[in-house]
């Protein structure tokens, strides 16, 4: 071997000498017994480069004799140990409790003893050995050990041994290490953060006093939260993101939207002094009322702003509107940022740029860990359809649930540590020293702007007061509230550092705080002076009108073809498996006449004609792509390649993007992304499909508090599409029922619209007719009762005509029937599958039924009360009115459309229920009783004179 060819080999190894060379030869010595026994980093360059030259290679050149010093090699595996240990369970022994520092945590880890090292044997060895990228300061090992001690052990701690991505441990390792976090703010920066926290402080202050006993829901002792804020914000809209999305609760929520988001301090005081403009606040006869104006109280409100520099908007800040439902803000917020990185404006995917915007999500610390929502917003994180390129958490670790202490909280040491399982870096910062909770907050920017992932900062703190400052806390937090009556604030202590550093004067802090106070009272005085505030109010929500019966849904029937034509066609070589390819290839003749449309072509049909008309859409849900009941296929996957393919995405027709993803396990953090999503791109058509309607309520929080009411709290308008698959098909109580009744019991003042159709152009125009109302006054959410069974029905296929000619008709007649308006004694009212049921029932039957006339309910709500009406008043002799459903007397429609009945009827017509009895469960789980049940329900609707109990309103 050439000396030339000895020293390439060498590569890395010629760096080393001494006792470095040693511990690596010691190194590869394990390497060769078990490449597992070794660092990732080693095993990588002994994989690479092979065996270090031994010891003996090296030799003094004058007199040939070696350089190498003896060295006890077990001291170099206990320093690097030692270590390596400082770096992963620092944390343990960090100052991190304001409230706790006197602590003298268990810190065996740390002493060198408990590793057979003496500070002797430290010092002999090289910086090296124990730190590769030591700085210059650092002499020998122990001047690492105690330099690593003070980085891994002060103020801030770090947990990232939980990250496996080398890359990313690695430049946090190296941040941390490096000493670049360390801000060394200017005299004047100093300053200015002391102003900073004296609004703060002094604001929180100037409610308690004032307003004795009124809820607010203080920041005080997680105070740094607003500069942390201020600092990420200045960053991020620095490097040119032109949408910040926070969410957060109620835990310092006012100081934030004044502070941060630049409410008034009038209007915050006048909501307090109960001055309110009482145009915009319901009374009985009032326009509020009238226009379901209900608003939210203040500490739930969001608000948005423009950042302006030189009279130019930079950039859009939101603070989310959020319910007291704490953290199911998280995915409603994530949604708004993804919606604000994506372009819509062509065809194909949106296309994502995720330095257009990015969320903050502030946590409880009880919250974080307590609730399941957390959990599965986190785990969206790094998904396709749901990723938006990193969020950055910090938990307002206040230490207190309400009035429940850790203990009783949560099962793990720190409350974040449910993001260990989501890789995601952890930083612990004390909230009581300011630079270095600055330090945390830019941390966890430069990672999310360099590997656009999630990153967590635990601000452990304290709670000033009770929980919202009506509640004495020492009832159940005697000793913890005695050190925090103690414990000085933030602003004090900073002020004491900085006038012992001679920064600033003890009278100048006194000034300052007397400056913020006075002028805090100025504006409250101004306020009783004139004797009314000015509230900062929501806009007044338009009033949402019943015209949507006037909205033109129909397609011309050429361009239908056309696009029916385009839907089936592939890239050239792209294998579509063969069985689905037979399926699909059947609808290319659906539109031609003597042929019909079924359910999923209805759909593909709407979904294309709204592309064309310029609407974006997107669609998600546990398995949309190839739908629950495998009817959709509108995501095509190459049967050889594993290649996807979306005919959407091709169509020539089409002049916006069409999303559709599968979505996880997961029905309240996917629907409250949505949610958010459309909230911030209302133009788009957003439909969310729950595998089966049943396990809609594991989302109910994001229906009960966000879709149904959030028009009416916050005036945020959405014209989100739930599809949720309802049917009795005999598959028990979990695969039968979307609970129909719960979206009818919520529906009022024209929240939302709740359709439960029996026909594939129904649905068509429908679709089209939610595209038509996007991002206008009309807009609210559409609730589908989506079939199961009738998917495939040939009883719900529609002709080519009904989708070039009709609209959507809230109320459908059964064919063939009422002609004899004379002679009709019974309506039977329904709505959805059992009207099939009906229809079959009829078609099979030889009977006269010139008595019966049927009517369908495709609108449950708002209610079709004219339609209703006026195809009642056709039948004079109307001697009873008929609600048939499948579901339980006490589910269903039944309770919703009985008063509505009621009013419609003539006075000689009385209303009856036919149906299953009231139960506890929506269904049975036996096939052979179902049956049965279902047997009696349609043979009582169709039987003369047969009724059972329940229902007559005489």
């Amino acid at each position: 071997m050439t000396t030339g060819n000895r020293e390439q080999q060498r590569g890395p190894w010629e760096s080393f000498y001494g006792p470095n060379l040693g511990y690596v030869n010691e190194m590869y010595d394990r390497y060769r017994e078990n490449p597992g026994a070794v660092d990732d980093h080693l095993r990588k360059m002994f994989d690479q480069w092979g065996a270090p030259p031994v010891a003996e290679e090296r030799r003094d050149a004058s007199n040939g004799a070696a350089t190498v010093p003896s060295i006890d090699l077990n001291k170099v595996v206990a320093a690097v140990n030692l270590a390596r240990n400082i770096r992963t369970h620092g944390h343990l022994a960090a100052k991190i409790d304001p409230l706790d520092e006197d602590r003298k945590p268990s810190t065996r880890f740390l002493d060198p003893g408990e590793y057979g090292l003496t500070e002797s044997d430290l010092e002999a060895l090289p910086p090296e050995v124990v730190w590769k990228n030591a700085p210059a300061n650092v002499h020998n090992g122990l001047d690492a050990i105690n330099k690593l001690r003070e980085i891994y052990t002060g103020s801030i701690s770090f947990e990232f041994g939980h990250v496996n991505e080398d890359d990313e441990k690695l430049w946090l390792t190296q941040i941390v290490e490096s000493g670049s976090l360390d801000r060394n703010l200017s005299p004047e920066e100093r300053k200015d953060l002391l102003k900073r926290l004296t609004e703060v402080e002094g604001f929180e202050k100037f409610l308690h006093r004032t307003f004795v006993g009124q809820k607010r829901f203080s920041i005080e002792g997680v105070d740094m939260l607003v500069p942390m804020l201020d600092e990420i914000i200045r960053s991020g809209v620095h490097d040119g993101a032109k949408n910040v999305m926070i969410g957060m609760a109620h835990r310092g929520r006012l100081n934030v939207l004044a502070h941060v988001l630049g409410k008034p301090y009038r209007a915050i005081f006048s909501e307090f002094h109960h001055a309110p403009n009482k145009d915009l606040i319901p009374s009985e006869g009032s326009k509020g009322i009238n226009y379901g104006w209900t608003g939210d109280v203040k500490y739930h409100l969001g608000r948005d702003i423009d950042i302006e520099e030189n009279n130019t908007a930079l950039a859009h800040l939101t603070l989310a509107n959020n319910p007291s439902h704490l953290e199911f803000v998280n995915p409603v917020v994530e949604g708004y940022a993804r919606a604000a990185q994506e372009d819509r404006s062509e065809k194909g995917m949106p296309k994502q740029n995720v330095d257009e915007s990015f969320a903050i999500l502030i946590h409880g610390d009880a919250a974080f860990p307590g609730e399941g929502i957390v959990a599965e917003t986190l785990n969206l994180s790094q998904l396709p359809g749901y990723r938006t390129g990193g969020t950055v958490h910090i938990i307002a670790n206040n230490q207190l649930g309400f009035t429940t202490g850790s203990i009783d909280d949560r099962s793990t040491k720190y409350a974040s540590d449910l993001a260990k399982g989501y890789e995601i870096p952890i930083v612990h910062v004390n909230a009581d020293d300011p630079e270095a909770c600055l330090a945390a907050i830019d941390l966890a920017y430069y990672y999310r702007r360099r590997f656009q992932k999630d990153f967590l900062i635990d601000l452990v703190g304290y709670r000033k007061y009770g929980h919202n400052e009506m509640d004495d806390p020492r009832a159940t937090q005697p000793l913890l509230y005695e050190k925090i009556n103690n414990h000085p604030t933030v602003r004090v202590r900073f002020a004491e550092k900085l006038v012992k550093a001679g920064i600033i004067k003890d009278e100048e802090v006194d000034a300052l705080d007397k400056e913020t106070h006075d002028y805090f009272q100025k504006v409250f005085d101004d306020i009783k002076e004139q004797g009314k505030g000015e509230i900062e109010e929501l806009d007044l929500p338009e009033p949402v009108k019943n015209g949507l019966a006037k909205i033109e849904t129909a397609y011309p029937l050429d361009k239908l073809r056309k696009i029916n034509e385009n839907l089936l066609k592939w890239p050239e070589g792209f294998n579509v498996y063969s069985k689905l390819k037979r399926i699909l290839e059947r609808r290319k003749d659906a539109l031609e006449e003597g042929k019909k449309v079924d359910w999923a072509l209805a759909e593909t049909l709407a979904f294309a004609t709204i592309l064309a008309d310029g609407t974006p859409i997107r669609l998600t849900g546990q398995d949309t792509e190839r739908g629950t009941f495998a009817h959709r296929h509108i995501m095509l996957n190459d049967e050889k390649t594993g290649e996807k393919f979306s005919p959407m995405h091709a169509l020539p027709e089409a002049k916006a993007s069409f999303a559709v993803h599968n979505s996880p396990l997961s029905e309240a953090s996917v629907l409250g992304f949505e949610y958010g999503y459309n909230v911030t791109a209302p133009e788009t058509l957003v439909v969310w499909e729950a595998q089966y309607g049943d396990f809609a309520n594991a989302a109910q929080v994001i229906f009960d508090q966000f879709i149904s009411a959030g028009r009416a709290k916050w005036g945020q308008k959405s014209s989100l599409v739930m599809l949720l698959p309802h049917g009795y098909e005999g598959q028990g109580p979990e695969h039968s029922s979307a609970r129909l009744e719960r979206y009818l019991q919520l529906a009022a003042e024209n929240n939302w619209s709740v359709a439960n159709l029996t026909s594939a152009a129904q649905y068509f125009h429908v679709l089209r007719r939610q595209a038509a109302i996007a991002n206008k006054d009309q807009a609210r959410p559409l609730i589908i009762m989506s079939p199961k069974s009738l998917i495939r029905n040939p009883n719900v296929a529609s002709p080519g005509k009904a989708f070039a000619e009709g609209k959507f008709q809230t109320v459908l007649e059964q064919p063939g029937l009422g002609t004899k308006k004379t002679k009709v004694k019974r309506l039977v009212v329904c709505s959805g599958k059992v009207a099939i049921d009906l229809h079959e029932a009829i078609e099979k039957s030889d009977e006269d039924y010139d008595w019966l006339h049927i009517a369908r309910v495709e609108q449950l709500y708002p209610f079709p009360e004219d339609q209703m009406k006026e195809l009642i008043g056709r039948y004079n002799n109307l001697e009873q009115i008929v609600w048939v459903q499948e579901e339980p007397e006490n589910m269903g429609a039944w309770t919703y459309v009985h008063p509505l009945l009621n009013d419609v009827a003539p006075d000689k017509a009385s209303v009856h229920y036919i149906g299953r009895r009231r139960r506890s469960s929506p269904a049975t789980g036996e096939p052979d009783i179902h049956k049965r049940e279902q047997e009696r329900i349609v043979t009582s609707a169709l039987t003369q004179g047969e009724f059972e109990t329940g229902g007559n309103r005489k």
